[in-house]
């Protein structure tokens, strides 16, 4: 007989998310709250944000720390960066169950017009944060014997958008140091995924940029830009125990642009 499917409850887990001073950052929070989770929620400057964030947090139901680090810092210090975010988890709420490495950002910056400055800054911000905090919360969730580590990435990991060589560049690195992680961190009993997300609304896109967004629609055969809480929705599933059997994977949320033929 197969055992009962298990149901997304958080209730028991402290779950830590990065860059969660809004958008698809806090909309992750907020899901993993909704299932009774105990949230940290990081952020490098936006302060205001995090805890707007952990407002929403408390409201949901779940419990909220907001904690303010640089995740380009890895060098393994307590003071600043990775360590310290989950060092004060444990602190607070005396362990780590699941991360979400949502931080990073978004510049456009043609290739040939782009100063190493600006390419490190891009793949620190994207990459580095990454395996610096999987580094860090495997060593609490080696210990635990399990926990489950979703990485955000991007289909322009696989699939380049002009301007973007440097997150591009980044990006597909996530999606290597998901199955670098998932292969060697497996067997301490951690999962690692990540979610490869397309074209996302946010306020003020369509008309910031029009034709884009009608190129992306005309793409995407379910002919629409995603929500923040679809993506989440598909942190929450590979983080569960649905996915129990699920670690090196990478989930594509495009609504099916990546399907569209090249030729």
């Amino acid at each position: 007989m197969n055992p009962k499917p298990p149901v997304f409850d958080f209730s028991e887990s402290v779950v830590v998310v990065t860059g969660a001073g809004g958008g698809l950052g806090r909309a992750i929070a907020v899901r993993f709250a909704e299932r009774g989770a105990s949230v940290v929620v990081h952020c490098h400057r936006n302060r205001s944000g995090a805890d707007q964030t952990a407002g929403l947090v408390r409201n949901a139901g779940g419990s909220a720390l907001v904690v303010q680090a640089d995740l380009t810092t890895v060098d393994g210090t307590t003071d600043d960066g990775p360590e310290s975010v989950m060092a004060a988890t444990v602190e607070q709420f005396g362990r780590v169950d699941v991360l979400v490495n949502n931080a990073g950002v978004y510049p456009v910056t043609p290739m040939m017009e782009m100063s190493i400055a600006e390419w490190r800054a891009v793949v620190a911000a994207n990459l580095d944060s990454a395996f610096g905090c999987t580094q860090a919360a495997a060593r609490r969730m080696g210990e635990q014997g399990r926990g489950a580590i979703v990485n955000i990435a991007s289909i322009e990991g696989s699939s380049p958008a002009h301007g973007h060589s440097h997150y591009n560049a980044a990006k597909a690195g996530v999606i290597m140091l998901t199955r670098s992680s998932a292969l060697e961190l497996g067997p301490k009993g951690i999962r690692v995924n990540c979610v490869s997300p397309g074209l996302m609304d946010r306020q003020g896109l369509e008309e910031a940029w029009p034709e884009g967004v009608a190129s992306w629609k005309r793409a995407a055969p379910l002919g629409r830009t995603g929500a923040p809480h679809e993506v989440a929705d598909a942190c929450l599933f590979l983080a569960s125990d649905t996915a129990a059997w699920i670690t090196g994977a990478n989930l594509v949320v495009d609504g099916g642009a990546s399907c569209r033929p090249l030729f």
